[in-house]
């Protein structure tokens, strides 16, 4: 294309700026990734100013001031801006977006006005900066307004006239329900009389499945999962309707950062040729711990957060099937009451083998996966999942259960065939504990078990290929557009 592809990125999050989950991964990683893949790119990311951005940090210009216009008038919204990594980055101020606020309050009602702000605020700022984007790429539901303002006014509306939007549904069930009211108030009624169901019709991420013109989920495995009962949330319906423009390109992770070879809070640094140094990570591990001096015992180790859809439950009872083999476990994270109460249970129960870390600790994190030896994830659903991701790029091997992105990341370990890792069907106990014992099994075997080990370490998960896909997708929406 003679013309530079133009890229507004919208998210609630991104690293280095604020991180609370995976999207923070993303839309600090791939803007980066798709500039390095294609300099000429003109790809430049938007995200709100909260609280929580320490600007001390950055340098931030003064870039334009404007209004965003709703029921009772308007609201202003001043933006900066700087450079980072190669690509421009806006952040955008205003009323809706409290400094006092959390990144995410847990009240979709109080959300809904700082994030349908903040969607809008986003397209405006491209209009007051005269930089009509080829493609809009917004994602979750929090950025949800943009994709389906710019449905609602296209017929009127010349400078985003030629703007494609693609949707990124990083997790489905979030759906931003309790946000119509800001919807509303922001001048963006319900989708009555559209193919969505009546109940979802209100509703913030639903409305840019509808109004998007093409939408992408974390991994191919997820897109097609999301168009069945069990995962669609009520919306697999509507989006068997749409199956031609819905892909799945799975996240990549940052290989500078999460690389065992100089991860500095690893007692000792290793790659894929002296893999026999993990040991001492061990061993380290072992005696922090307080756990049984033994290379020869396999060390479990499951970082999550305390979540049901973690499958953190299934954890206990697993355990107690294979407590006739050898092994201990360390586990880390935090989430809901309840199930950090069953972790700690576990611990009670092994108290010489079973260790309970309640608490975010992204030093043990990186301790874990460079020492221990096997990883535990139990998800009952995964839109993606980088934890496997790490822990291969760290010669630890997952048990994790078949779903999402997880299916499309770890080979499973069959007969002749080392795999890198081990995949169980169903999220029960007795299916956690069967893959469990099958690792176990096979830790016993210690040259089959290294070569799934450097099967995973081989196996490249950096943002390149990723964003190789992000590309090709952005000049087909393009294409089509023309076409059209």
């Amino acid at each position: 294309m003679h013309t530079p592809l133009r890229i507004l990125f919208i998210a609630a999050e991104a690293s280095p700026f604020v991180k609370i989950g995976g999207l923070g991964d993303v839309a600090g990683s791939l803007p980066p990734a798709l500039k390095t893949l294609s300099p000429e790119l003109d790809i430049r990311l938007v995200i709100p100013l909260h609280g929580a951005i320490r600007r001390s940090d950055y340098t931030l210009q003064a870039e334009s001031v404007f209004d965003v216009s709703y029921s009772n008038g308007s609201i202003r919204a001043e933006t900066f801006s700087l450079e980072l990594n190669g690509v421009i980055t806006y952040l955008i101020s205003g009323s809706p977006i409290s400094e006092d606020a959390p990144v995410y309050s847990g009240d979709n009602s109080i959300d809904g006005w700082k994030y349908t702000f903040f969607s809008l605020a986003a397209l405006e700022l491209a209009r007051s900066l005269n930089w009509s984007p080829h493609i809009i790429h917004a994602n979750d539901w929090h950025t949800a307004a943009a994709v389906y303002a710019l449905q609602v006014n296209r017929n009127d509306d010349d400078f985003f006239q030629n703007t494609a939007t693609l949707f990124g549904v990083h997790n489905l069930p979030y759906l931003g329900d309790g946000a119509d009211t800001a919807l509303g108030a922001f001048g963006l009624p319900p989708a009555s009389g559209s193919p969505l169901p009546w109940w979802a019709q209100h509703m913030p991420l639903p409305l840019a499945l509808l109004a998007a013109d093409f939408i992408v989920t974390v991994s191919p495995n997820y897109a097609q999962e999301i168009m069945t009962p069990d995962f669609g949330v009520g919306l697999d319906g509507f989006l068997r309707m749409r199956r031609k423009s819905v892909t799945g390109i799975l996240n990549g992770i940052d290989t500078d950062i999460w690389n065992p070879a100089e991860d500095p809070h690893l007692p000792e640094n290793y790659d894929l040729n002296g893999i026999s140094r993990r040991r001492e990570n061990k061993s380290a591990l072992q005696n922090e711990f307080n756990l049984k001096q033994d290379l020869k015992i396999p060390l479990i180790s499951m970082i999550s957060r305390m979540d049901y859809q973690k499958g953190v439950d299934l954890l206990p009872e697993a355990l107690r099937q294979i407590s006739d083999l050898d092994w201990q476990v360390i586990i880390l994270g935090t989430g809901q009451a309840n199930l950090e109460d069953e972790v700690y249970q576990i611990e009670r129960e092994f108290p010489d083998r079973a260790r309970a870390v309640i608490r975010f600790d992204p030093a043990l994190s990186s301790r874990l996966f460079g020492g221990s030896d096997i990883t535990l994830i139990p998800s009952r659903y995964e839109p993606c999942g980088l934890t496997q991701m790490i822990a291969m790029r760290y010669g630890c091997v997952p048990v994790a259960r078949a779903t999402g992105g997880l299916v499309d990341t770890i080979h499973d370990q069959v007969t002749g065939d080392p795999g890198t890792g081990f995949l169980f069907q169903d999220a029960t106990p007795g299916s956690l504990a069967d893959s469990l014992q099958r690792a176990i099994r096979v830790y016993q075997l210690q040259e089959r078990w290294q070569k799934l080990q450097v099967n995973g370490m081989n196996t490249d998960f950096s943002w390149q290929y990723s964003a190789r896909q992000y590309l090709s997708l952005y000049e087909n929406l393009i294409q089509e557009l023309n076409d059209h």
